[in-house]
């Protein structure tokens, strides 16, 4: 019976998908829904993006093992990502009238910024979209009772998600998500009611979690402690700004205003829904402390699914695979769709400017569809958790796209030798602190990224200007890349 929910539940997952495709006529209709979306939709779909694998298993495992501290990440630092973006960059972005991220660097400071942070970007989505098909191959497991292994159920996942968003883009993932949205709010709290039954109410669940010092959120006075806290909460609250699927979102509304609305919205939910699998993973400990105590130990990412097979009923079961289906399916498609049509947009077309829009389209599909097999092929021979994949994910644009995005965007002065300087700093730095320290480095190596980043950023951008003197001898501005294409970008005048 469970299967056979989950089986037709993405079979209409599917024809809704395909239905979206027979509307998709233009490479704007595929990569931001032809910008005609309303704010619940909107507001739907900047939740579904984020409320994925890590919100479901990942979180709730990380809490139910080291409490809010563990979480600062997610949920704490990427609802904040989605408010910042919202505030600071929605309506600059939105009015701009563009397709991706990259197509801003290319505005502002020419075609090998654009490259180097696409190329950035599209990396940043491998551990991100993994993460969402490695999530897919265990419930795919646990709902055929075993008789599908994790690596065969992450390939069936890959294969439905790939339909979908291969065929309607943009536009099928967002109805899909306003879908699965009312699903996964649904869902879930009705597991959490069942589970509050059997626990004796809410506060016990809390005054356990706080006896257990699961509620603490600040690290003790430790200099060591304190920047991995800090590290963490950064890399997901400024990594995650410059990313094609927060930026797809915001233009992918009918006007200015609503991306905005929509992007605090869509965050606000997803920062308060996200406790509710965090207090149905960590109940799970009370309402069998033996067998839960021992997946704590050997893998918490089953506490909640182990613990709606065993102690709901049959409807409990099948809504509740339902609504995390929904969730990672949405997640996952979003998350496929917006490096593919970055590197599409950015890379591919770069090089070939004359191509019809017909054939970019296709162009579109085909980097989905390669994307996704480079995704299946990490996630099968990966062994991190799906919490640190995911966290992991945003260190690269962090250190490499998050800098020159804010400079470009708010900084008049910021010029293209400053953007490369503030990449190859940037990146290089983390990577060597990484490979060469790692866990034993005293500053964790995307922090002394970033930090080098924005020396770059400065240094390239002020030293030049200040060396050549002013008046003609001043080095050419940013803006003169955009001379004749996009007078909205010229400094000063953005706001």
């Amino acid at each position: 019976m469970l299967l056979t929910f989950v089986v037709l539940y993405l079979l209409v997952s599917i024809a809704i998908g395909l239905a979206a495709g027979m509307r998709v006529r233009s490479s704007k209709d595929f990569a931001v829904a032809g910008r005609h979306l309303p704010v619940p939709v909107v507001t739907a779909t900047v939740f579904a993006t984020w409320f994925g694998a890590e919100a479901v298993f990942g979180v709730s495992a990380t809490f139910a093992t080291e409490g809010l501290r563990g979480v600062v990440a997610d949920p704490f630092g990427s609802s904040m990502c989605l408010i910042l973006a919202g505030i600071f960059f929605a309506r600059y972005l939105y009015r701009l009238n563009i397709l991706t991220l990259g197509d801003f660097f290319r505005m502002r400071y020419g075609r090998g910024i654009e490259v180097l942070t696409t190329l950035a970007i599209v990396a940043s989505y491998l551990g991100w979209v993994s993460a969402q098909i490695k999530a897919l191959g265990l419930i795919l497991n646990m709902v055929t009772d075993g008789a599908l292994s994790e690596p065969a159920g992450m390939l069936v996942g890959t294969l439905i998600v790939l339909t979908y968003t291969t065929l309607g883009g943009m536009l099928s993932v967002a109805i899909l998500d306003f879908v699965q949205m009312s699903v996964v709010i649904g869902g879930l709290l009705f597991i959490a009611s069942l589970v509050a039954e059997q626990t004796g109410g809410v506060a016990p669940v809390i005054e356990s979690a706080r006896a257990a010092g699961r509620l603490d959120f600040f690290p003790p006075p430790n200099l060591s402690e304190w920047l991995s806290f800090v590290a963490a909460w950064v890399t997901m609250m400024l990594g995650s700004i410059p990313q094609q699927d927060v930026f797809q979102r915001i233009t992918s509304a009918r006007t200015a205003q609503i991306a905005l609305w929509g992007s605090i919205l869509g965050a606000s939910i997803y920062f308060c829904f996200t406790f509710v699998p965090m207090f149905i993973a960590y109940a799970s400990t009370l309402v069998d402390p033996q067998v839960f105590g021992g997946l704590l130990e050997s893998d918490p990412q089953r506490l909640l699914p182990t613990l709606v097979m065993t102690h709901t009923p049959l409807l409990a079961q099948a809504i509740f695979f339902g609504a995390v289906l929904s969730a990672i399916m949405s997640c996952s498609s979003a998350t496929l769709l917006a490096p593919s049509v970055s590197f599409a947009e950015n890379i591919i077309r770069g090089a070939s400017p004359g191509m019809s829009d017909r054939r970019f389209l296709w162009v579109m599909r085909l980097t989905i569809i390669a994307f996704a097999a480079v995704v299946l092929a990490f996630a099968l021979n990966t062994q991190a958790s799906i919490f640190q994949m995911v966290e992991n994910a945003y260190k690269v644009t962090l250190a490499g796209a998050f800098v020159p995005l804010v400079a470009g965007a708010l900084w008049p002065r910021a010029t293209t030798q400053g953007a490369y300087a503030a990449i190859m700093l940037g990146i290089g730095g983390w990577l060597g602190v990484e490979l060469l320290l790692g866990e034993s480095a005293l500053v964790p190596p995307q922090l002394v990224g970033l930090g080098l980043s924005m020396a770059g950023m400065l240094a390239g951008s002020l030293l030049p200007q200040i060396i050549r003197g002013h008046g003609e001898h001043l080095a050419r501005p940013a803006h003169a890349h955009t001379a004749g294409r996009t007078p909205q970008l010229a400094p000063g005048h953005h706001h």
